[in-house]
């Protein structure tokens, strides 16, 4: 269930938080969840994959199953 905050912040700190979040597609509010969320959690858990990077988890396709062996393919060429 979500609820309602209301903070007092710096208006400089607000405007750059807002300007990261539109570069970043993300809201301002999930970016400050997010944030509570990683600096509350069990110190066992803070290894543990963050809610935003589990939310992006499967947004890339990979069209070519093949992927590790072009990287390996082009660090050979790369360092030889």
């Amino acid at each position: 269930m979500d609820s309602k905050l209301t903070l007092k912040l710096n208006e400089s700190v607000i405007k750059q938080a807002k300007q990261y979040a539109k570069e970043n597609n993300i809201s301002l509010s999930r970016m400050i969840e997010n944030y509570l969320t990683a600096i509350t959690e069990s110190k066992d858990n803070r290894m543990s994959i963050s809610p935003l990077v589990k939310s992006l988890t499967g947004v890339v396709k990979l069209e070519d199953e093949d992927y590790r062996k072009d990287y390996t393919d082009f660090l050979s060429q790369k360092y030889s």
